[in-house]
């Protein structure tokens, strides 16, 4: 008997561990945009779908910005995970306007809810304001409409954006330090990315795949370098992931060289990351 009781209170307690777990994933699932800041939000008028725009980080600074939108059906609040999206920034500056690198969530679908997608602000708030236009046609209802956020763009201590002339065919680079940055860096192997973008007007700014990079890691203040470096290479949309070796905690300085095949593009860049 007492054998049939401990069998019945042991099973009894893996079904509350069961439950209780199940109900955790449950929360977590139901829950995708925990430990992310909300930047905005309103109603993609004509697409029926309420619009929120979350990051990681808890403001915007210029350089490469990760979004995450979430859609919900504008009379219900169900959540929407069918949608075609396109983005528009824009920085009105009074006498011109111009745009900024983007990209589109890569897939209608969402991922847990969410749509990935990121901006690159090239300049902070101060030269003017931003604005973010997002296009959704909806998918369940088959409707399309837009919405505008204003956005507020600052700049960061440390610059995570550069720009350069090319020497070889006189065009404008943007580049943005992606990764590593000084709240994930670590003591070893680090990875390692950047975004390229070429301007080829006021309005369109596209990824490039076209240079080559090459990186020197060195500590200024203590006149050393590191070893087992892996130059970054171009993976898609404009992006070079490599690694990059911290032998120390400190400020390290991350130079980068630009090739274009045989020619010089660029020398003079660098990126600074202290932890």
């Amino acid at each position: 008997m007492k054998k049939i009781l401990y069998l019945l209170l042991s099973f009894a307690v893996l079904c509350i561990i069961v439950f209780l777990s199940a109900c955790s994933k449950d929360k977590t699932a139901q829950n995708p945009t925990a430990g992310l800041t909300k930047i905005s939000e309103g109603y993609a008028i004509g697409a029926g779908a309420k619009v929120e725009v979350y990051t990681k980080e808890t403001s915007l600074t210029t350089g490469y910005t990760k979004f995450y939108l979430a859609l919900y059906d504008s009379i219900t609040g169900k959540r929407l995970d069918d949608a075609h999206i396109h983005l528009t920034p824009m920085m009105d500056m009074g006498m011109m306007q111009h745009s900024a690198p983007y990209e589109n969530p890569a897939s209608t679908d969402a991922v847990n809810y969410l749509f990935p997608c990121s901006v690159t602000f090239i300049m902070s708030s101060m030269g003017g304001s931003w604005t973010l236009e997002i296009e959704v046609h909806n998918h369940a209802n088959d409707k399309e409409g837009s919405i505008t956020l204003p956005i507020t763009v600052a700049e960061p201590a440390t610059s995570k954006q550069k720009s350069f002339t090319a020497t070889h065919n006189g065009a404008k680079y943007f580049i943005s330090l992606i990764s590593p940055t000084s709240a994930n860096s670590k003591v070893g192997i680090n990875d390692l990315e950047i975004a390229i973008y070429k301007k080829a007007s006021m309005m369109s700014w596209p990824a490039d795949s076209s240079l080559t990079v090459a990186v020197t890691p060195e500590m200024p203040t203590m006149g050393h370098g590191s070893p087992n470096n892996v130059n970054p290479t171009h993976v898609g949309n404009g992006h070079y992931k490599g690694k990059v070796n911290f032998t120390m905690t400190g400020l390290w300085r991350l130079n980068l060289d630009f090739m274009s095949g045989s020619n010089v593009a660029d020398t003079t860049q660098y990126f600074d990351v202290e932890f």
